[in-house]
């Protein structure tokens, strides 16, 4: 269950979004709150993954509210105002409702921030596998040990996966797959983010256009299906005013 707070001054506002909250099976209101001192107070006592806050709000407005948090949830926020929009996404908010809203432009919401709940969870799964530690591959012939650490990234091509290492210029070609790669290495330092491409997350350099720059003339394409997951990486490390 993803656990959510509503931050509203209207009564009314408060209700319907109660209403709708109830209809969504995996989220589990804890409290709604007419203020964001209110809301701060709770997030004090009790861990919250997501909240629904209105922008425009006594004393202190929603967008300030979550520049002052040192780790906020995941933030959808709602008001009736639309030039908050490009606002509200610089920091980096799940969603934003325009009101009035019905519960189905609610339920996309909700879609967005499950999404983000469970690409986050994965990244929190701790590998049991040291990042040092090391793999022994049989390529041409012989066994050769790479430092998993060493890795830069992984391709796939066919049956085979080429291996780029960080002090090796030519990649190491095996016969393995896809999925028993990314099983053995640690999913704290790797992630697959294309059907083709496993990368070092510690390799990267920047991110550009839906790509992945690891070093000169060399950028890795994320794919659809994978792309959730990577931002919410780089959500987790990024660092705003």
């Amino acid at each position: 269950m993803i656990s959510c707070i509503i931050i509203d001054d209207e009564p009314l506002a408060l209700q319907q979004m109660e209403a709708f909250i109830k209809k969504i099976p995996y989220l589990e209101l804890v409290a709604s709150c007419q203020s964001a001192v209110d809301a701060r107070l709770l997030l004090e006592k009790e861990r919250i993954d997501a909240m629904f806050c209105d922008i425009n709000l006594p004393e202190l407005n929603g967008l300030d509210f979550v520049k002052s948090l040192d780790n906020p949830p995941m933030v959808v926020f709602t008001t009736a105002y639309s030039e908050y929009a490009v606002k509200g996404f610089e920091l980096n908010a799940v969603d934003y409702l325009l009101k009035p809203f019905g519960f189905d432009e609610m339920l996309r919401a909700a879609e967005k921030v499950r999404k983000r709940y469970e690409a986050q969870r994965k990244l929190q799964e701790v590998s049991q596998i040291d990042e040092d530690d090391a793999i022994f591959l049989k390529t041409e012939y012989k066994i050769v040990r790479i430092n998993i650490g060493n890795i830069r990234y992984v391709e796939a091509m066919s049956e085979y996966l080429r291996i780029y290492l960080e002090d090796n210029s030519r990649p190491i070609i095996v016969l393995l797959s896809m999925k028993k790669m990314e099983e053995r290495l640690p999913k704290n330092s790797f992630m697959r983010v294309h059907r083709s491409y496993i990368v070092n997350l510690k390799k990267i350099k920047e991110v550009s256009r839906n790509r992945i720059v690891l070093g000169e003339d060399i950028d890795i394409p994320i794919g659809d299906s994978y792309r959730d997951q990577f931002n919410a990486y780089i959500n987790s490390k990024f660092l705003t005013k």
